[in-house]
């Protein structure tokens, strides 16, 4: 047999096959979201997910360890398109998060934090031997850099998600728990001083509307109120496709982040509370399948590159469905597969390729 045919059949299929339906489901989610004004977003998506998908089938069959070679360039290279953002970044709502490379606009946030994980993976696994608060110091300063530039885009969910892939990546290195549960506690004590000072008003307005959905139900409660009252009427079989009384296509939900922050808004009130449900199946395969690979890794650096993928891609689906059902603040962190977005899409179809390799040669070392 052919070593690419034996690579290509030793592929993760359940990862594959999930992949796959979210993919497609993401795409027709998109032209049911838009399909009453404007299909550019369902088109552009179309292009993205052709596009990823013959790279994800090359990475899947490379060896993830080459990646080691292309881990600092790419961290530095994250970093420059941080801090580029801050002088001729395009702003978009009132956020600089986005650069043009032509007629491509592509978010460094997401390219960042892939470059991070790979990174903080490289400096746990070759920092073993070292007392466990040096660990942290270092994972720290690797992940902290990123993070402090891409609060001040502001970019509030996407810094919170470094936090998460931080934690769960120290977790799988080994850290003692007691150091763990003391860096969320600090966390916790230090974010009145982060609300008060390092966050703009919209941001602080976004924590209070959830705390407090009735703080100012006509304009800063305004779309949280309006999703939920569109989940709501969505029932437990949803009020199918091209309702007449749909809540989005009244125009009551939010136009400019219908398709992505709250796309999981228009799939409540279509297919219920049972099509909300075999989303959150699916997303949990996708998950598990994903920590499951981890735990197959043989070696250290495949085991926390996994574990960092999946903690990452955990915190985008759990923020992005908390904030639409009032579980978790109004972030902007867009879902997996059902946001619109090609750079996101990119970088997460690039992510499940590295766990496919992952998987492959697994048996390398055994």
């Amino acid at each position: 047999m052919h070593p690419l045919l034996k690579k290509f059949l030793g592929l993760n299929w359940i990862l594959l096959g999930v992949m796959l339906a979210l993919g497609i489901y993401g795409i027709y989610s998109l032209y049911s979201a838009t399909w009453m004004r404007d299909l550019h977003f369902f088109h552009l998506q179309i292009m993205w997910f052709l596009f990823s998908l013959p790279i994800f089938f090359v990475l899947s069959l490379i060896d993830y360890h080459w990646i080691k070679w292309l881990s600092l360039p790419l961290y530095l290279f994250g970093i420059g398109c941080l801090a580029a953002t801050h002088s001729g970044g395009k702003v978009v709502y009132g956020s600089g998060r986005w650069l043009s490379l032509g007629p491509i606009n592509f978010q460094p946030s997401t390219i960042s934090i892939i470059a991070g994980i790979i990174m903080l993976a490289i400096f746990l696994q070759r920092s073993r031997n070292l007392h466990p608060m040096l660990r942290i110091l270092g994972g720290l300063v690797i992940v902290g850099t990123p993070a402090i530039l891409i609060l001040l885009q502001p970019d509030l969910g996407s810094s919170l998600v470094w936090g998460v892939v931080l934690l769960g990546m120290l977790f799988t290195a080994g850290i003692p728990k007691r150091y763990l549960i003391s860096m969320m506690l600090l966390a916790v004590a230090a974010m009145p001083v982060v609300v008060d000072f390092g966050l703009k008003p919209y941001q602080r307005e976004r924590i209070m509307t959830f705390l407090d959905p009735d703080v100012d139900p006509l304009n800063a409660s305004y779309n949280i109120n309006q999703s939920l009252n569109a989940i709501g009427s969505g029932g437990l079989y949803g009020k199918g496709f091209k309702s007449h009384n749909s809540l989005n296509e009244l125009g009551y939900l939010p136009k400019a982040a219908v398709h992505n922050d709250f796309i999981f808004t228009v799939m409540g009130e279509q297919h219920g509370f049972i099509g909300g449900i075999c989303l959150i199946i699916a997303y949990a395969t996708l998950l598990l399948t994903g920590f499951y690979i981890a735990a197959q890794a043989d070696d250290e650096f495949g085991r926390l590159l996994a574990a960092g993928i999946m903690m990452m891609l955990f915190a985008h689906i759990f923020m992005n469905l908390g904030m639409t059902i009032a579980l978790t603040p109004v972030t902007g962190l867009p879902l997996p597969f059902m946001s619109y977005g090609g750079t996101f899409l990119l970088t997460v179809m690039i992510s499940l390729a590295t766990l496919q390799s992952i998987w492959i040669y697994r048996k390398r070392f055994r």
